[in-house]
């Protein structure tokens, strides 16, 4: 973190707050001179008892910016809006139990106290008008003075509504304050209104579907591009339908996909490797029957679009899909449960938490699963607000696995997930093991010490339940991928690669090294293809935005980045710019990447929100 762009990253800070400073001061200025009007001695009272609201929201935004960016590493942002479909208890529990929110509430209003002090001692000393009454000014003296009290106000005003700026040429927004080489100091140049504010504009854009800017035109040829057919029809579906190649592998009995919550590739990289929390995988992943593509990305940014990638094959496209009428109505052509079922196999989606969580239950079964298992099925289990135990959830899958009945299962679990309250010792975790591999200045981390403890209980309930099900189903077909990493790392500036990367994990009778293509890459839209591609028999038709990584895909994408083998970017900077994975110069098809891009997000966009058919008088009712 160079000195330089931290001058940067202060000074733009300073100019985006004057908004910010402008903004508050109307909420006690308007009504202050208002009373002054017509009730003087109200006027300092309403201007102290606004202030003081204003001291408390503030200082409770401070204190709670913190345990926020430690969790998303990131200033408040589209969470708090998703985060308003969640299970608000479970919130509440979370933030008492890992964040101690009692403490750190006290904090902010004992904060808020002292500064409400100040202002009040700051405003009995500089009243203007008891200063103008002890001067004998002369008249043309005060009316000198008035004018430039007037024009520096004027000055106050358009540096607060431009952002540090006297016009909009030069203003400093929350789109455009983020300059900086370094992701944090770009986050610390908004305070906290600012970025509340950012999340209110991209959460009002994602319900407006106006996040996204693609003409009818458009998506015909970019879905033309992305499935290789002529553009010649306005019906997506035609762009969106596949044919199977023909089984790869002597059809499973069960196939099974797991979402291990918070699952990141990084502890898997040769890089970690004697950090021992990722055994039971690096075991998995030797085995003959076994294959590993790592370079895979999540859907989103949040488990929700992890749970709409696999069950719908739409890729995160500015849209909420488990709260929009349309997924209700019925199954998408692209979901996956009902081709499964055209494949023979009876679908099943469990879930650790509570169904009500994102509406999940009602969400999996309008899109086609037959059955839909949560923590309220499994009895009085052990776990947190989250969900039960990821042990107790496998034993309770395993349960409900009938050997001789074919089935499709994806699972979600949810231990390692904040508040990280499961008791380690209990479950066998040598703390001080990983302590001892971890870097000096690591060390004495206890909060990282116990994430990286439920991931190291997240790998080995994972590997126990893998070999249970190989030896209770032999013919099984189990994909295991991670809903999504950043959440915690080591370094404290991590690659994009490793902040971002998930692992695609495969495994069961009929895998082997090199099921999947060399140099294989993808994000979550490319699970189901990859399963149609091993299993389905040749001929076999189905709907997909991904590919599969046995046969095509060779690169992935999702809400905000690329990725390829060798490299991984931002997806919407122009020109794309690569990031090395592996040491290696990337190499970029810039024109196939974008095309790719906006294909997949084009797509993804338009036929769950308008249907099937490229109609441009659809459009007429955006806002």
């Amino acid at each position: 973190m160079a000195a330089p762009d931290i001058e940067l990253a202060l000074w733009r800070g300073f100019r985006l707050s004057m908004q910010t400073a402008g903004c508050l001061a109307l909420v006690s200025f308007v009504p202050g001179f208002l009373f002054r009007l017509v009730y003087p001695r109200w006027e300092n009272r309403i201007v102290l008892g606004l202030n003081g609201l204003l001291l408390v929201l503030l200082s409770i935004l401070y204190v709670a910016s913190f345990p926020f960016y430690r969790q998303f590493h990131a200033n408040f942002n589209q969470m708090l809006f998703t985060g308003a479909n969640d299970d608000l208890y479970a919130l509440l529990i979370t933030m008492v139990q890992q964040y101690a929110l009692p403490v750190r509430l006290a904090g902010a209003l004992l904060l808020a106290w002292v500064l409400w002090r100040c202002l009040k001692a700051f405003l009995a000393c500089c009243r203007l008008e008891n200063a103008v009454e002890a001067m004998a000014w002369p008249r043309w003296a005060r009316y000198l003075g008035r004018l430039a009290f007037l024009y520096v106000t004027y000055l106050g005003v358009l540096l607060g509504i431009f952002g540090g700026s006297l016009g909009w040429q030069t203003a400093v927004d929350w789109e455009n304050a983020g300059v900086t080489k370094d992701d944090f100091l770009n986050e610390a140049i908004l305070d906290n209104p600012q970025a509340i504010y950012r999340a209110y504009n991209l959460n009002r854009r994602m319900l407006a579907c106006n996040g996204l800017d693609f003409t009818t035109e458009d998506i015909r040829n970019l879905a033309a591009r992305l499935a290789g057919k002529p553009a010649d029809t306005d019906d997506l579906d035609v762009y969106l339908t596949k044919e199977a190649q023909g089984p790869q592998l002597e059809k499973p009995r069960q196939v099974i996909v797991i979402l291990s919550e918070s699952f990141a590739n990084w502890p898997l990289l040769d890089k970690y490797r004697d950090i021992p929390i990722s055994h039971g995988m690096r075991s998995l992943i030797a085995e003959d029957d076994t294959d590993y593509c790592p370079t895979f990305l999540p859907n989103g940014a949040s488990t929700v679009s992890a749970v709409t990638g696999v069950v719908t094959d739409f890729a995160d496209a500015n849209l909420y899909l488990t709260t929009m009428p349309e997924s209700f109505a019925a199954p998408y052509p692209t979901a996956s449960a009902p081709q499964m079922q055209e494949l023979g196999y009876t679908t099943n989606f469990w879930y650790a938490g509570p169904a009500t969580w994102e509406r999940i239950g009602a969400f999996t079964q309008a899109q086609g699963f037959e059955h839909f298992y949560s923590r309220g099925d499994f009895g009085d289990v052990p776990g947190s607000v989250w969900g039960c135990e990821d042990e107790v959830f496998y034993e309770k899958v395993l349960e409900g696995l009938d050997p001789d009945q074919p089935s499709f299962n994806v699972l979600l679990n949810a231990s390692n997930h904040s508040p990280y309250d499961l008791d380690l010792d209990a479950k066998g975790f040598d703390k001080e093991a990983v302590r001892a591999a971890l870097p000096s200045e690591h060390q004495q981390d206890e909060e990282l010490l116990k994430e990286l403890g439920h991931y190291w209980y997240a790998d080995r309930e994972l590997a126990k339940f893998v070999k249970s099900v190989k030896e209770r189903c032999p013919d099984s077909l189990i994909v295991i991928v991670g809903d999504h990493g950043d959440r915690y790392n080591i370094d404290k500036t991590p690659t994009m690669y490793e902040r971002y990367g998930i692992p695609f994990i495969i495994t069961g009778k009929g895998i082997h090294k090199g099921t999947l293509l060399p140099d294989a890459a993808g994000s979550q839209i490319d699970i189901m293809p990859t399963i149609y591609e091993l299993i389905a028999p040749k001929g076999f038709s189905y709907m997909a935005v991904g590919s599969s990584l046995t046969r095509t895909n060779r690169q992935g994408v999702n809400y905000g980045f690329f990725i390829t083998r060798h490299a991984i970017g931002k997806a919407d900077t122009v020109p794309l710019v690569p990031e090395s994975i592996d040491g290696t110069a990337p190499a970029l098809d810039q024109q196939a990447m974008e095309d790719y891009i906006n294909g997949v997000r084009s797509v993804s966009w338009w036929r769950p929100k308008y249907g099937a058919i490229l109609d441009e008088t659809k459009l007429q009712d955006r806002q």
